[in-house]
């Protein structure tokens, strides 16, 4: 193996420590900051990026726009500089692994996501998308890799910014498409068109399309057989490869994955949305997983009553019927419009003065 020659560098305040990755940009390592004594995340770029100063003035800019996000399914940036030669950006460290992990160790197993933990981690991402798209930050590069997973399974997104700055860059741009991963490209981007919130959308359901299927829509060997399938062929129907999953569900992926932007969700919280009304018509949790291993449908004998949740208005989070404030964001399940009290999830009426309350169901 070789020698990695910024362990134990200090670039500022950051102690280098180990890896955590290499990405086809950059590399990340697990790193303590010295001035307040924690473990943080350190994205390091090649070298040669620091050498474009116009490179390094979109990096700043960005890094500083990437910032500003504060969301629980977000990653927070805490800091982005350049010491000797090194131009890098310093994040929360999330040490659950990444999705592409997730679903890597599905596949070993020859099973697909249960489509109830599909919903619970793609309707936050959702939410994290609608977030970055309402305050104007497009991600571009939306894929399992940069999905973490904390210790709890909250996923997060992270590389907010980081295709965008590339982009400008001669050396990685394509010619005649943007900076993006091939398999998770949108058509418009494979064509080098302008790219707006609805490519990250397509993303979102390409990913969806995998953990439900376990097989990306678009498989090849090079990125012009990739984009070709992008913008011409229709994807393979996911209820076709998963009966299991419904066909209610099977459509909010035959949406995000429309080749005409103006066809798919127009909001990532349209998509979220969609798919919870989805999963929730599904009559059962043993109908949802069963057969995952073989595509088949549940065996009667083993089918359970999908348990009764109540989705965050906030994060699209489930909490248990019990619950007064969302365990991943904190937000109020079921206040009173009345007299102000937070009531259980599952509760109709008001406990204080009886009034009815709104269903988050």
């Amino acid at each position: 193996m070789l020698q990695d020659d910024l362990i134990g560098v200090t670039l500022g305040n950051y102690t280098i420590l180990a890896p955590l990755g290499q990405g086809g940009m950059a590399r990340v390592y697990k790193a303590h900051q010295e001035n307040l004594d924690r473990e943080v995340a350190v994205k390091v770029l090649p070298p040669w990026f620091a050498a474009d100063r116009n490179f390094v003035e979109r990096f700043n800019q960005e890094a500083r726009l990437v910032a500003r996000l504060s969301h629980p399914n977000i990653v927070t940036v805490h800091d982005a500089s350049e010491f000797s030669g090194n131009l890098y950006i310093v994040m929360q460290l999330v040490d659950g692994g990444t999705l592409k992990q997730r679903l890597d160790q599905l596949q070993a197993l020859n099973k697909q996501m249960d489509v109830l933990e599909a919903n619970r981690i793609f309707s936050q991402l959702a939410s994290a998308l609608s977030y970055a798209h309402d305050n104007g930050i497009i991600h571009r590069d939306v894929k399992p890799v940069n999905v973490l997973m904390d210790r709890a399974g909250r996923p997060i997104l992270s590389d907010f910014g980081i295709a965008k700055v590339l982009a400008g860059s001669k050396e990685l741009t394509r010619q005649g498409a943007g900076v993006g991963t091939p398999e998770y490209m949108s058509p418009e981007q494979c064509q080098g068109g302008p790219v707006d919130a609805r490519a990250d959308i397509y993303a979102l359901g390409v990913m969806l399309f995998e953990a439900l299927t376990g097989r990306l829509p678009f498989m090849g060997d090079n990125y012009p057989a990739l984009a070709h399938s992008h913008i011409y062929e229709i994807p393979p129907h996911p209820g076709a490869i998963n009966p299991a999953i419904g066909p209610a569900v099977a459509q909010v992926v035959i949406t995000a994955l429309m080749k005409n932007p103006m066809q798919r969700y127009q909001r990532a919280n349209d998509m979220a949305e969609a798919l919870e009304r989805a999963v929730h018509s599904l009559p059962t949790a043993g109908k949802a997983k069963g057969g995952m291993g073989s595509g088949g449908l549940a065996d009667p004998s083993r089918v359970t009553t999908m348990p009764l949740l109540y989705t965050c208005p906030q994060c699209r989070h489930y909490n248990k019927p019990s619950t007064r404030f969302c365990t991943a964001c904190g937000f109020p399940l079921n206040q009173c419009g009345i007299c102000g009290t937070q009531n259980p999830a599952s509760n109709r009426f008001c406990t204080k003065c009886g009034q009815p309350l709104h269903s988050f169901q």
